[in-house]
């Protein structure tokens, strides 16, 4: 289930604001749901890095246990890095001191 984010504008990391944004959810490469955010959030939720199949951070929800592993079969992934990276690098240094 690709999940597609579009900034629309600037984020404001002074006041913890990620950007704000078009969001859209596509299921076997189907639009199924789209959705505008006006912020997003500036901060990492997984510190395990990137994965795929399970969940090993928090759960979004109290609705499943992590790690929450997927048990059918992932066909592909696809990962899309386009557009302007956003970095904070007191926030970056923050998060790091917190893991120390």
């Amino acid at each position: 289930m690709p999940v597609e984010f579009e900034p629309t504008g600037r984020p404001d990391l002074t006041t913890g604001r990620g950007a704000p944004g078009q969001a859209e959810l596509y299921v076997d490469r189907l639009l199924v749901g789209a959705a505008e955010f006006p912020v997003s959030t500036p901060i990492m939720f997984n510190p395990g890095g990137m994965t795929c199949g399970a969940n090993p951070g928090q759960p979004v929800t109290p609705d499943y246990p992590s790690p929450f592993r997927f048990t059918g079969t992932i066909h592909t992934v696809t990962i899309d890095l386009l557009g302007e990276l956003i970095t904070d690098a007191d926030s970056e240094m923050r998060m790091h001191m917190a893991r120390q």
